[in-house]
């Protein structure tokens, strides 16, 4: 063993606490992971730097060989077993304070690495060892950072690693949907949670932030479900918008049965409604069911004094709306005629359930399954 791996017998494979030649492997050295890079799996995991407590307990489990310490648990690097440095992780950076070149290019490394085992779907617990102990990332200005929940969650729905978000969620619901910082996110006044999920279409974790969002106070409620995107860039558009502009039925329903408001107005002046008859308009020929059945939804919600940009269009071009939309819908679009008899019964209906209870109140309710707006069985 090396010189500085020696001192004080701190680590010593005789005292039996890392894995020898006489001495058999830990439970599950056979098991193998995925490394962030996508490389093919190994019959065990790489040597861990780390040796403190859970963090070696938690990579033994996994069937890895522990080895030394990192700079973040112990003072000073300890040499493996035998004198000979064991092979680094990729994430495993050695931090060098300051703002020189040298710490920016070590940021980078790390960050890239996290972003890797995000999209590999690697375990949560290896995912929270990386973000609270050995990755940074480099803000603009030269501050050197590390990933908040909140900017942890934005790779987890980018990359729909759905126990990672759960987890972030549960553990820090409100930091998690805080305002992440300027390098993930270019205007500062409101979190991108909401219009990401929809964007994505990661309709599963986008039920859970519904759920978290409804144990904020109202005002803060308020502020994430109704939450205007960035002006120059997203033109405005609440999370409802995005689900109009990008055809997400299911994702529509959960915004507006948890309380988002179908009636605000973007940048250029449209509520969501103008923005789907928009899609409906461009191309009509492309996924028009989905179309139908997001402004099927809309119709549950959206009060019936509705002001909308795209009324004076369906009064100047009748006979094509009326050949895209069906008379019915038409007829109650332009308020000639008032809503079906189902559409009235739905709005009364679903407006008894509250936030927390849907959609899993949608089951409950008296109508066959073939009249239920959408089949939204989640996991709760």
């Amino acid at each position: 063993m090396g010189a500085r791996g020696s001192r004080g017998g701190r680590q010593s494979a005789a005292a039996g606490q890392f894995p020898g030649p006489d001495r058999p492997s830990p439970p599950g050295a056979g098991v193998g992971i995925k490394g962030p890079g996508g490389a093919a799996p190994r019959s065990r995991p790489p040597p861990l730097r780390c040796g403190c407590g859970g963090h070696r307990r938690r990579h033994r489990e996994a069937g890895g060989e522990v080895r030394g310490r990192c700079g973040l648990c112990a003072p000073g690097w300890e040499a493996a077993p035998g004198g000979a440095r064991p092979p680094a992780m990729p994430w495993s950076v050695r931090w060098v304070g300051g703002r020189g070149a040298q710490s920016q290019k070590q940021c980078k490394k790390s960050s890239f690495a996290f972003y890797q085992a995000v999209r590999d779907l690697l375990p949560v617990w290896f995912l929270e060892d990386m973000r609270t102990m050995e990755v940074f990332h480099w803000e603009d200005g030269g501050k050197v950072s590390v990933y908040s929940p909140s900017e942890a969650l934005l790779y987890a729905l980018v990359h729909d690693h759905q126990p990672y978000a759960r987890h972030l969620l549960t553990k820090f619901p409100q930091s998690a949907l805080a305002v992440p910082s300027q390098s993930f996110s270019c205007c500062q006044s409101s979190a991108p949670h909401l219009a990401m999920a929809v964007r994505y279409n990661r309709v599963r974790v986008l039920f859970r932030i519904l759920k978290a969002i409804q144990a904020f106070p109202p005002s803060d409620r308020a502020g994430h479900l109704d939450r205007r995107g960035c002006s120059r860039v997203e033109g405005g558009k609440t999370a409802l918008h995005v689900a109009c502009e990008l055809v997400r039925p299911e994702c529509l329903l959960l915004l507006l049965g948890h309380g988002a408001s179908p009636c605000l107005q973007d940048s250029a002046g449209n509520t969501p409604l103008d923005t789907l008859l928009q899609q409906i308009s461009h191309a009509p020929a492309a996924n028009m069911r989905a179309k139908l059945l997001c402004l099927d939804c809309l119709f549950f919600f959206v009060p019936q004094d509705l002001q909308f940009t795209m009324k004076q269009q369906l009064l100047d071009n009748r006979q094509r709306w009326q050949d895209l939309l069906g008379e019915n819908r038409f007829q109650c679009l332009l308020g000639l005629a008032p809503p079906s008899l189902f559409v009235g019964a739905m709005r009364v209906l679903i407006r008894t359930i509250s936030p927390e209870h849907f959609p899993e109140a949608l089951d409950n309710l008296p109508l066959p399954h073939f009249l239920k707006p959408l089949d939204l069985k989640l996991e709760s």
